[in-house]
């Protein structure tokens, strides 16, 4: 009966109303932002480059940008794509750039807004917090509802998915090399331990390392294939959007099967709107909230423009998918088809990958239980290390179980959680468009944006976090210019 019940809900909510609600706000959110995530996406590079201030504590654009990667990319763009291109044929993939594009915008927004909104985590800290529930209790008043989205991201992110996790590359190393799932739980557990009781400084700096190799490795394979089959890849585009909008090899439902699986598989990978990736947008230190939300946009682009496109790649230019044939599937099909380019140690390849990705993931899930314990109860030291001790517990206990339920469930209160922030972000998106406005315009002026945080009281903003980031980059401006004297 509960899983009747779950099942349902998913439908309503995945099938009725987020698959309708992400990609008609991201185009609102695109219109009425003239486009932003295409107008300023040269403009990442400068920002990372910009905002480098992890040297003196703070944590810098670049590893937000890391963290929030690591926690984007994952299984979804291994098995995921696979799942898309199975069921919704090669024109699901068109479908899936569309979204990805189209979700830069909604992450733009809804991490412009985390920044905005943000706070410090203790007096003295250098370390900042802040997300949906967050920008929902200062903007809106509406506590209670910071506190529902606190427990779904807790009980989605910091338990169900990193057992997940687990219980995946656990299962897939006992596949490919026979270890046992105790083995292979045990070192995960170990590992995840030391990284998270070092905190977000440290999952931050795992992050910076683990993050590029993982995303570079699998592009650089992705590379290799294309290379090898370069003559095939005009045809291959020509057929990709050709099938998005006549589709012949869809296993059931046409066109409409078609989007509906781009654009699913393209949410779920990218979780562009679910509330998630503003967590880890507030902790950089950054002079203006755009320039975050310009990194995270691009955090979006290489989800899914760049790696998902690695994996239906690979498939696309092999001869492991067949149209209509529902029995290849997920990592089978990624992995049956790196093999056929590669040769055998590519299976080998892809357990690996699953390994960083997943591991990556881990880290960005439990700073997301992490932030939303803190909303709770900021500065209870003893509360938050019995918390790691239940996370860590759960990375050895995900690696023996079968998990299919759980992530069912997860799936559920993940689907809640992007109902209630992408409600939220619609209602707040003037705060956003005045930022733009404000960052346009100091643009035009010549100088390097920061926020002018008196614009912005009308919004109900903290003032004391901006105040101490704008007057620590006016005097660093006035002893450059001493120095320079």
């Amino acid at each position: 009966m509960l899983g009747e019940i779950n099942t349902f809900l998913n439908d309503l909510i995945w099938g009725n109303m987020l698959i309708y609600m992400l990609p008609a706000l991201g185009i609102f959110f695109t219109v009425s932002s003239r486009f932003v995530q295409f107008r300023y996406f040269f403009k990442m590079f400068h920002v990372l480059r910009e905002t480098e201030h992890d040297k003196e504590g703070h944590i810098s654009s670049f590893q937000a940008l890391m963290l929030s990667v690591a926690g984007r990319v994952g299984g979804g763009n291994i098995a995921g794509v696979a799942v898309a291109i199975t069921l919704g044929g090669p024109g699901a993939v068109f479908w899936m750039w569309m979204i990805g594009l189209i979700g830069m915008s909604t992450s733009f927004f809804e991490c412009s807004l985390a920044q905005l909104y943000k706070e410090k985590d203790a007096e003295d800290s250098c370390v900042y917090r802040g997300g949906p529930a967050y920008y929902v209790t200062k903007a809106l008043g509406q506590r209670w509802i910071g506190v529902i989205i606190s427990i779904l991201l807790m009980f989605t992110f910091g338990f169900a998915f990193n057992a997940t996790q687990s219980f995946i590359i656990s299962s897939s190393f006992e596949a490919s090399f026979g270890i046992p799932v105790w083995m292979s739980g045990g070192l995960l557990t170990v590992l995840f331990g030391i990284s998270i009781f070092g905190g977000i400084k440290r999952i931050t700096k795992f992050s910076e390392v683990i993050v590029p190799v993982m995303a570079v490795s699998y592009l650089l394979i992705a590379l290799v294939v294309i290379g090898l089959n370069i003559q095939e890849v005009p045809r291959l585009i020509t057929m990709i959007i050709t099938e998005a909008f006549n589709p012949t090899t869809a296993i059931s439902g046409g066109i409409g099967a078609v989007i509906l699986q781009g654009a699913k598989r393209g949410m779920f990978s990218n979780e562009a709107g679910l509330g998630s990736a503003p967590n880890v947008a507030a902790v950089a230190y950054v002079a203006h909230p755009v320039q975050q939300g310009i990194v995270q946009s691009f955090s979006v682009f290489i989800d899914t423009i760049i790696l998902c496109s690695c994996t239906a790649f690979i498939i696309l230019l092999s001869g492991a998918y067949v149209p209509g044939l529902e029995n290849a599937n997920g990592i089978l099909l990624t992995q049956s088809a790196l093999v056929e380019h590669m040769g055998p140690f590519a299976g080998y390849f892809i357990t690996f990958a699953l390994l960083l990705f997943g591991f990556s993931s881990m880290l960005y899930n439990y700073y997301l239980a992490e932030n939303s314990l803190n909303f709770f109860s900021k500065g209870n030291v003893a509360l938050f290390n019995v918390f790691r001790v239940v996370c860590i517990a759960l990375i050895i206990w995900g690696s023996f179980q079968d998990l299919g339920s759980i992530f069912a469930f997860a799936d559920l209160s993940m689907g809640l959680l992007a109902v209630i922030n992408i409600s939220v972000i619609a209602v707040l998106y003037k705060p956003v468009l005045r930022l733009i406005k404000g960052y346009d315009t100091q643009l035009k002026e010549g100088i390097v944006p920061v926020l002018r945080y008196e614009d912005y009281a009308q919004y109900k903003i903290g003032i004391a976090p901006w105040k101490e980031i704008v007057d620590n980059i006016n005097d660093k401006k006035e002893e450059k210019l001493k120095n320079q004297g």
